[in-house]
């Protein structure tokens, strides 16, 4: 499992501009079971996405193919997390 964190380097009208598309990509991965949960932080200023894959390497490369990182917009921190205790119903996570 992977937490990835964005933080956005760009004006906020920036980040608008390229946001539909973003959130379009966002989702072509969401639909693939790969992006598990994503959203804004509550300072506006970035965001997170739960994601699971093979690997860190597959997941650098998925976020290479976002808007936000075309442009650069977002820089990104991949964080891969090994969960040992879940709560129910998130078993699939481990």
């Amino acid at each position: 499992m992977f937490v990835i964190t964005s933080t956005d380097l760009k004006p906020k009208e920036i980040v608008e501009k390229y946001f539909k598309e973003h959130r379009e990509y966002l989702h072509v991965y969401y639909k693939q079971g790969i992006f598990l949960a994503f959203g804004r932080v509550s300072s506006r200023d970035g965001g997170v996405i739960l994601a699971t894959g093979k690997d860190k390497e597959e997941i650098e490369r998925i976020l290479e193919e976002d808007p936000f990182t075309r442009e650069g917009i977002s820089k990104y921190r991949v964080i891969e997390f090994l969960p040992i205790m879940v709560a129910k119903g998130l078993e699939k996570l481990k």
